[in-house]
C-alpha cells in the first residue's frame, strides 16, 4: 500500500461534516436527559452493574456518534463536537442557575437528626448498606452519628455529624488552653 493511499485512507470522510458534528451532539444530549430521568444513583457510587451499564452504554452510542466512519478525520471531528457540545452545556449552566436546578435537579435528604429516610433511599435505589459503606467512607461508625446526609444532583454525598469529631473536640481544647495561658501571662506582667 502506497503512502499516499495509507494517509488516504486515514484522513478521507466517508460522511458530510455537518453530519460528523451533529451526530455526537444529539448522543451527548440524549444521555445528559437519560442519566437525569434514571438518577442520581448513576453518577454516584458505581456497583458491578451499574458500571457494567456505562461501559456497554459507551460502546452502544459509538457508532451513532461516528456513523460508518474509521478515519482519523472522523474521530477528531466526533472528539471536536463532544468537547464543544459539552463546554456550551456548562457556560450555559454556570450563567442559569434556574436551567441548572431543572436539569441538575436538588439534593435528596437520605439522613436527618440520625434517621434513615426510607422513602427516599427507595427514590434513589439506594439500600441501606451502600448508605452505611458511604458514612464509612466518611469516618462515621452508625448513622446516629449523622445529623444530615444528602446525595446531591452531581451524585456526590454530603455528610454532617450529630456532633464535632474528636479532632475538632481536641482542637476546642487545645484552643481554651491557649486563652487560659494568654489570660495568666497577661495577668503576671504587671507584677513583672
Amino acid at each position: 500500500m502506497t503512502h499516499s493511499l495509507l494517509f488516504q485512507h486515514m484522513f478521507q470522510l466517508p460522511l458530510p461534516i455537518a453530519e460528523k458534528l451533529l451526530r455526537p451532539v444529539i448522543v451527548y444530549l440524549v444521555l445528559v436527559v437519560l442519566l437525569r430521568v434514571f438518577g442520581k444513583r448513576e453518577l454516584a457510587q458505581l456497583n458491578p452493574f451499574d458500571l457494567v451499564v456505562l461501559l456497554s452504554l459507551s460502546n452502544t452510542v459509538q457508532n451513532a456518534i461516528i456513523g460508518d466512519d474509521n478515519s482519523v478525520t472522523g474521530g477528531v471531528i466526533g472528539a471536536f463536537s463532544l468537547l464543544a457540545i459539552n463546554w456550551l452545556v456548562v457556560r450555559v449552566l454556570y450563567r442559569s442557575p434556574q436551567l441548572t436546578r431543572a436539569l441538575e435537579g436538588r439534593s435528596t435528604v437520605l439522613i436527618h437528626n440520625g434517621q434513615i429516610d426510607r422513602k427516599a433511599l427507595e427514590r434513589e435505589s439506594l439500600s441501606r448498606e451502600e448508605l452505611l459503606s458511604v458514612i464509612h467512607r466518611q469516618g462515621f461508625e452508625d448513622f446516629h452519628q449523622v445529623h444530615r446526609c444528602e446525595l446531591e444532583p452531581n451524585g456526590t454525598f454530603y455528610v454532617e455529624a450529630v456532633e464535632p469529631s474528636i479532632a475538632e473536640k481536641h482542637h476546642a481544647d487545645l484552643m481554651a488552653r491557649l486563652d487560659a495561658l494568654q489570660r495568666e501571662i497577661a495577668s503576671l506582667r504587671p507584677q513583672l
